[in-house]
């Protein structure tokens, strides 16, 4: 995946008003005006649209837009509910039951078992419980259907990856499937104890929620209590269309935080409840453009974000959703001016980062971390800290600064000891070290909780650098446990075919890994694509055809010590001995630890050209 793009970057902390006045001070050259500023500078604001639309709600009426109501979004019916399950078909109902040690709120269970504001106590589907504002149920059958439900939906998902891998002609034992699929299972399931719980203190809790859950706490580093309070909330205040689209948005939060497309499904049903109960408002417009950027699909990502900059040009969300959008469409003209647009409205962390993104695509990797840094001295949130010092962890990582990435990284590990892209990044900086023992250590507390395609990937790469007894067969348990993964995504609406072009092409079904970088490439050309089937062509001998693709995804003066390394490689498969060694050399200079493996083979090929 693209690094600090749309899986990674962090939602908007604030509201949605425009600013008061113009930031104070002036920008060095190259960097957002706003950037000098501080948090302070940036308007207050109250939960964005987290107003009920029904006095009798107990909150405050909010008018509707202005104008014609456009036309209702793609997959809202109008009687579509917000739960995925029933209490009976609920797989928190049988979690709870025996609960695992270190179960942390934030793990939610896999699929649709968990309602998005709770399962309606036994009964509740009664007339008299409809009109007292009890969410709608869906029946247990009809949950079944939806991918990830339930313990059926998780086993209906391992099946699906067993047979993926059987397709590409991969035989695994009986044993290592078992361990890949219990292994993902436990990782997107472990918390379901949790929303048991929630569920059957649902009438104590709900009597107690605040009238609004403001969206800064999706930010604040609580966001296991933000959605424990957002599904106390609704279920008293269910016409709260605000409440549903900061509830989506938290879900997309926890995909992303916690590497379970899972969520993704839920997350759409909130945001459409949203929209259903309020046409087009902003929050849930923003929110929906966020879902569909986290599940790669950036057309549509483009096409919400601008619906909601319409209703509100200064949707912090929206904006930030744009630029990323843009970015992962290649477009990176459009991105710079949409990064320009977007600090002059609404100045902020999430804005100053993808500025920062935009800038390091281009090659300018003095403005970029002049801007981290300046992100970094305004954040307060420990998400925020999280995040930016993560960036500039990355950063340093990208040029080879190892000590410098691990400070940052130890300082977001500060923030959060459970950041998911730090501990990776950390584990990541200690192997270009030459610390495999602790960077395999690393990155198994990593896929152990999180088992996500990258971080598999790196682990079985450092088992084979290792190659210690068995541990070729771990590796291969990784690389198998990424199908497992690519499986589950797309069953939750997630496009992974640069997933899978990037992790087949070393590690798998090479074919397959073609087939998936041409897809993704008629989708959208980026710099990552292009390098992604570039490689994909040269693994499947076409190197005369990878040339001109390798060369692409280094044209923008992007420092990728890896797509300099894939460059070598194809070039000198091609013939073209001179420029193999430079674009070789030129790697092992920027980053001689980008790979375990790729570090290797590049010096390997650069000492028989000499």
């Amino acid at each position: 995946m693209s690094p600090r793009t749309n899986d990674s970057a962090p939602e908007s902390d604030g509201g949605e008003q425009p600013p008061a006045g113009p930031e104070a001070g002036t920008a060095e050259a190259g960097t957002p005006a706003s950037a000098i500023g501080t948090a302070e500078a940036m308007p207050e604001e109250s939960a964005a649209g987290a107003t009920a639309e029904d006095p009798s709600a107990g909150a405050t009426t909010e008018e509707p837009p202005t104008g014609a109501a456009p036309e209702k979004p793609a997959g809202v019916t109008a009687e579509e509910s917000p739960a995925d399950t029933t209490a009976e078909g609920s797989a928190a109902g049988t979690t709870a039951k025996e609960p695992q040690a270190g179960t942390t709120g934030q793990e939610l269970p896999a699929g649709a078992a968990a309602q998005e504001a709770g399962a309606p106590e036994a009964g509740a589907q009664e007339a008299g419980a409809q009109e007292a504002g009890a969410p709608e149920a869906v029946a247990p059958e009809a949950a079944a259907q939806a991918p990830g439900s339930g313990a059926d939906g998780v086993h209906d998902e391992r099946v699906a990856a067993v047979r993926r891998l059987s397709v590409s002609g991969r035989r695994w034992r009986a044993a290592q499937l078992g361990f890949c699929a219990a292994a993902l299972a436990v990782a997107l399931t472990a918390g379901a104890v949790v929303l048991g719980a929630v569920r059957d203190g649902g009438t104590a809790n709900a009597a107690a929620a605040p009238v609004a859950v403001s969206p800064q706490l999706l930010a604040s580093g609580d966001l296991d209590a933000s959605i424990t309070s957002l599904q106390a909330h609704l279920r008293a205040q269910p016409k709260d269309f605000g409440g549903w689209s900061t509830l989506g948005l938290a879900y997309i939060e926890q995909a992303r935080t916690k590497g379970d497309p899972s969520r993704y499904p839920q997350a759409q049903r909130a945001l459409d409840r949203s929209l259903r109960l309020r046409p087009d408002n902003d929050p849930a417009l923003a929110g929906r453009a966020a879902l569909a950027a986290a599940r790669h699909d950036f057309h549509g990502a483009l096409t919400y974000a601008d619906r909601a900059l319409k209703q509100n040009p200064y949707s912090e969300r929206a904006l930030s959703s744009r630029i990323d959008a843009l970015v992962e469409l290649g477009r990176y003209d459009d991105a710079s001016k949409a990064a320009d647009v977007a600090d002059e409205r609404r100045p902020g962390v999430p804005v100053f980062t993808r500025y920062a993104y935009v800038r390091e695509l281009r090659g300018d990797v003095t403005t970029a971390r002049r801007v981290l840094e300046q992100a970094l001295s305004t954040a307060t949130s420990r998400g925020d800290v999280s995040y930016v010092a993560s960036a500039l962890g990355q950063l340093a990582w990208n040029q080879g600064e190892y000590k410098t990435a691990l400070t940052y990284y130890a300082r977001a590990l500060a923030a959060d000891d459970s950041y998911l892209p730090a501990l990776e990044g950390r584990a990541r900086a200690q192997a270009a070290q030459g610390d495999s023992a602790a960077a395999i250590r690393g990155m198994e507390q990593v896929v152990e909780r999180f088992p996500l395609p990258q971080p598999l990937v790196e682990l079985g790469e450092l088992y084979e650098a290792r190659g210690k007894k068995g541990d070729r067969q771990k590796a291969r348990d990784q690389y198998a446990l990424v199908d497992a993964w690519v499986a589950l995504a797309r069953a939750n609406g997630v496009n992974a075919d640069l997933d899978t072009a990037l992790a087949a092409a070393d590690h798998g079904d090479r074919e397959a890994a073609l087939k998936a970088a041409r897809a993704e490439w008629a989708r959208r050309h980026t710099v990552h694509t292009a390098d992604a089937l570039a490689w994909a062509l040269h693994v499947n001998g076409r190197d005369k055809e990878a040339l001109p693709y390798t060369r692409r995804a280094t044209a923008t003066g992007y420092h990728s010590a890896s797509f300099l390394y894939h460059r070598g490689m194809i070039e000198r498969a091609a013939g073209d001995a001179k420029e193999a060694r430079a674009s070789l050399k030129s790697a092992l200079d920027l980053n001689p630890g980008f790979s375990p493996l790729g570090a290797r083979k590049a010096r390997t090929a650069l000492g028989a050209a000499k």
